[in-house]
Parts: structure tokens; sequence; C-alpha cells
């Protein structure tokens, strides 16, 4: 055998125990006739110490050691005399009887090491050796437990596992797919699926009325922190359910694995919130409620006093940071030039303190008398101390998503953007629909087989934009962690909503007909939810990116710098595939 030991199992009761272990080196240090190794496995680290007096030869042999060398080594496992209480293994060490090179090691571009000096272009370049990492470990180790309790939840409640292809058709109502041409078929692309969506459907009709996967889904778009072009989904399908069925079990799931991964019971109910209340008071769709800072519209207060930019404003609103008063001019002026950046797009901001006595002290001064101050005041519930910040604009909407822009920022420097602490919602009742100005359509704003509420269905045809769905997001701390809908089981109502969408009956018959055909047959009423695995296991693991919890990212332009993918293909290849490349400038 290699190893009888892991690097991290040893411990004091071993005391006198002959082990063999094997594993990396993680460092040398020499001390006199002394040589210490740290080795390293992905179970923990264990000190080997070789002795200069006791086998010269052997100590000279741990001299060459470089670091990453994999190596194995048999000796007895001792007491140490200067523990270090930081590390499991810190009590005992190996004294080293015999050591084996198995194979040596070039220095490494970056110390593997919590603390490393490589930056994150140069370790995803080396992902293979960041692995090596015990942070990054331990995020891989968190995303096995996650789905392993996924499983074992959703197993109990009936759940059945069912695997899906990855060889789809093109679905163009929704983000830009990933296509693969297809050499039996030429002219002819399969698509990477964005979601098994319509074949989750297909199970409930086929009668599987409780189906799961951990399925990878692809999306050709525009990258960020929370967003890959290939992700995993747990993704959901329930038949004979209401909304209500499915909110139960799936807040059942968070908290179940807020109980056995992080050790929080949470026996509250989720609080809810619609879509329109999460617009009007937080300017966004996936507020964070670790704090409060909810918006105040100030439309009969600031306005028709002669400050030009609120009087000609379509929308004023602010928000109150308890004790921020404190700010200086120079922390104001930068927050001004925050909410300025093109990608924010305000035009300023204003600011008022609530003073020790109570008087409201603002950068609007000269328009404003202090009665109508201390009406700003009160719409807040402002105390002294407290800071009031306020933005205006020609849109209501587009002020509001600056606005939450401000909320976030001021709640990240004032520390209330704890990672420790978790606030969890259900945002419901969104749109059926979003208006295009472009297009001068209408778009789902999930996808086309997203049931309406049913008493909003009389309005699909007299007010089209009024209409909510039937659909639901789950959203911790300002991330939409997963999202779903009660789907149209209805084949008159699915081509009611093609129609809308602007589909022609060809158009529907050729994308979707395959479903349509499928309803005919007896579809169960029937709805799910997708929850994003990736987003799960970095609120668990406290990352702001989900590129660390998970083996091999991309990186922010889509590219896999290790494997040096997208790459072209040769000639021989593309005539296979009857494909021309014509790259526009």
């Amino acid at each position: 055998m290699y190893r009888t030991k892991t690097c991290g199992e040893l411990r004091l009761a071993d005391k006198g125990l002959e082990v063999t272990l094997a594993g990396w080196v993680q460092k040398t240090r020499k001390m006199g006739g002394m040589t210490f190794v740290d080795i390293r496995d992905r179970y923990g680290v264990t000190q080997l110490v070789f002795n200069q007096e006791v086998d010269a030869e052997l100590c000279d042999k741990s001299n060459k050691l470089g670091r990453e060398y994999v190596i194995q080594v048999t000796g007895t496992v001792c007491e140490r005399s200067n523990k270090n209480l930081h590390l499991p293994t810190g009590e005992i060490e190996v004294i080293v009887s015999e050591l084996t090179i198995l194979n040596a090691a070039v220095t490494p571009p970056f110390t593997i090491e919590d603390d490393t000096d490589g930056g994150d272009d140069l370790r995803m370049k080396y992902r293979y050796l960041d692995l090596r990492r015990n942070a990054v470990r331990k995020n891989l180790e968190l995303r096995h437990r996650m789905a392993f309790e996924v499983r074992n939840y959703l197993d109990k409640q009936g759940f059945l596992e069912v695997e899906t292809p990855i060889l789809v058709n093109s679905t163009p109502e929704g983000a830009r797919d990933f296509v693969v041409p297809s050499r039996m078929n030429p002219g002819q692309f399969y698509a990477l699926p964005q979601s098994p969506q319509t074949l989750k459907q297909l199970l409930m009709v086929s009668g599987f009325d409780r189906y799961f996967q951990i399925v990878k889904c692809f999306r050709d778009e525009d990258l960020r922190a929370d967003r890959q072009p290939e992700f995993t989904q747990i993704d959901c399908e329930m038949s004979f359910v209401e909304q209500e069925d499915v909110l139960n079990i799936f807040e059942g799931m968070a908290k179940y694995l807020f109980k056995t991964i992080k050790g929080i019971e949470i026996n509250e109910p989720f609080p809810r919130m619609s879509w329109h209340d999460a617009m009007k008071y937080y300017g966004s769709d996936k507020p964070d409620l670790r704090f409060d800072m909810k918006f105040v519209e100030l439309m009969d207060v600031m306005k028709g006093h002669g400050f030009p930019v609120f009087d000609n404003a379509a929308y004023i609103g602010g928000i109150c940071a308890e004790g921020a008063a404190t700010y200086t001019r120079k922390q104001l002026d930068a927050l001004t030039d925050f909410v300025k950046r093109p990608q924010i797009g305000a035009k300023g901001m204003v600011y008022a303190r609530v003073e020790a006595n109570g008087n409201v002290k603002s950068s609007v001064d000269k328009f404003y008398t202090q009665e109508v101050l201390q009406q700003m005041k009160d719409a807040f519930g402002a105390k002294p101390g407290d800071l009031i910040l306020i933005l205006s604009g020609d849109d209501a909407m587009k002020t509001r998503k600056q606005l939450c822009e401000l909320r976030l920022e001021v709640a990240g420097q004032l520390g209330l953007r704890d990672k420790n602490k978790f606030a969890c919602l259900w945002v419901v009742d969104f749109p059926l629909f979003e208006w295009s100005e472009e297009d001068q359509r209408f778009y789902a704003m999930h996808h086309p087989f997203t049931s309406p509420k049913p008493e909003d269905i009389p309005l699909l045809d007299s007010d089209t934009g009024a209409v909510r769905a039937n659909a639901y997001d789950m959203v911790i701390n300002g991330v939409e962690v997963g999202g779903g809908s009660i789907r149209i089981h209805d084949s008159q109502l699915q081509n009611k909503m093609f129609k809308l969408l602007g589909f022609t009956d060809e158009m529907a018959q050729e994308r979707f007909g395959f479903l349509m055909n499928a309803f005919k047959y007896g579809a169960p009423p029937h709805g799910g939810l997708a929850y994003g695995l990736d987003r799960w296991v970095s609120l668990f693991a406290g990352l702001d990116s989900i590129r660390d919890c998970i083996a091999f990212p991309k990186n922010n332009s889509g590219r896999d710098v290790m494997l040096d993918a997208p790459g072209v293909l040769d000639d021989s290849q593309l005539d296979e595939l009857c494909l021309k490349i014509d790259i526009k400038e």
C-alpha cells in the first residue's frame, strides 16, 4: 500500500504507531542537524522529522526535496515538543525511517497556501495546482456535501432523479444558446440546454409526478460574478400542485440545508414580498433584507420648493442610514461619485444629516425651510445621528435601481452585509410579460410556459402588461438562489400565450409542437423550481464569486485559460461538419 494513514488523521493517541504516508511536500525547514518537512494530502498536513545524527543519508535525501514533490514515507508517530494547536495533527510528528520520491516537481508558479501569492488569472491557468489549496478544496467538499444532502432530502420527499439529454433543440426565446453542429445531419445543429424545462414538463405528462436532477445547463450570455457559461441546477418538477405546495417543499429544502450544512435552525416561515413591492421599496427583484434602509418616496414633500432638480423629476426617493451622520464631506463626495458612475448613471445625490438637537442640515438648505426638512425627516422616521441620502430622476424604475446600488454600497461601508447572517425571502407575483420598446412586442419575463395567475387570465386580451405570473423566486442575502413557476398545462391557454408573444401557429408548432402534442394526451397541473447549486455553495462558503466553488471555471470572458478553450477547428473538421468560418470585423 502507498499509505496506511492519511496526512490529516494522526493524533496523539497514535503515538508509537508505525505508519506510511504519501502526499505532496508543502514546505521544508532545516534547523541544525534536523530537517522538518510538512507533507500534505487532501485530508491535512503532517510534520515529518529527519535526523542527521540518526540517518545522515536519509537526512541528506530529504534536503533535496522541493515544494510539491510527491513522496512516500514510513516512520513512527511521536509527540511534538513544540505543538501547533492550530493544526489538527499539531500534537504529533512522524520520525521518518524510509523516504521514497514518487515524483519530482518543478517549482510551482505560486505558493500552494491559503494566502497565496498567485493572482486570479495565474491560478485559473494552473487550476489543478490551485485546487490543492486548502481553501479551494473546502469549497468543493462543501459542494459535494450539499449535493449529497439535496439528494437525501428530495429522495425522502418522493422525488425520482431522471437524466435528460444534453443535445437538444434551440429555444431562441431565452438567452443565447450554445449550438453544436451535427455531422450526420449536415447544416443542422443541436443546442446545449439552458434548462431541461420542456423535458421535465414531458416527464410530468409521463406520470413521473416528482422529478429532480442535478444538471449542467448552458447559456451564452455576458458573465458576472454569479454567472458562468455552464452552471449546475438543482432542477425539480411536481405534478398535481399549486404554488403553495411548491413553496412549502422547497422552503423545507432550504431549511434542511441550513440545518444540516450550517447548523442553523430556521423555524419561522420565510417572508413573502410581491415583485411590485420589491421594486418599489428596494429597487430590485432580489432585495437584501439583512438590513433595513427601505426606500421612502418624497415627491409630495420635496417637490415644488424651487429646487429645479426635484421640481422636474418624475421620481424622488431616498434611504436613511442609521447612525451615519458622522460621514465626512469627503465620504459623501465619494458616494456622489459612486452613483454618477456610468454603470449606475445618476446625475447627483442630495444628503441630509439629522443633528443631535433634531434639526436637519442638508446639501440643499437654501431651497428648503426647516419645516419642510422636518417633514422629510418624519417620512423616514429618522433620529438624531442618522443620514438621509436622496436620488431623483426622469424614470422611476431607473432611479430606484440607482438607489438600490447606493443602498448596497452604504450598507457595505457600514458593515451591514455580514456573510454569517442570512435573510431569506420569497418574491412572488412577477409580471408575466415585459414590453420591449425596441421590438414593440411583449416577451415572457420568465419563459413561455409560465402560467398566469388564474384571476388575471381575463386580462390577457384587455390589459396584457398587467397580468401577473404564477411565478416565485427564492432570494437570500440579495442573491436569487432559485426560481420557478406553475406551468401552463392547457393547450388552448398555451396557444394563447404563444400568440401574445408573437408566435405564428407555424412557429409554435415548429419549436414546441412536441410539447403541445403531448398535452393533448392529458397533462396534469404541474409546476417546479430550479435552485442554482453554484450560488447555494458560494453563499454558504461566504464567497463573492461562484467561480471559487467550481472545479474548473471559466473567466469573465467565458474562456478556460487552463485548456485554452474555446479554440479553432482545422479545415478538415470544418469540412466534415459542412461549416465555413466568416469572422466579421
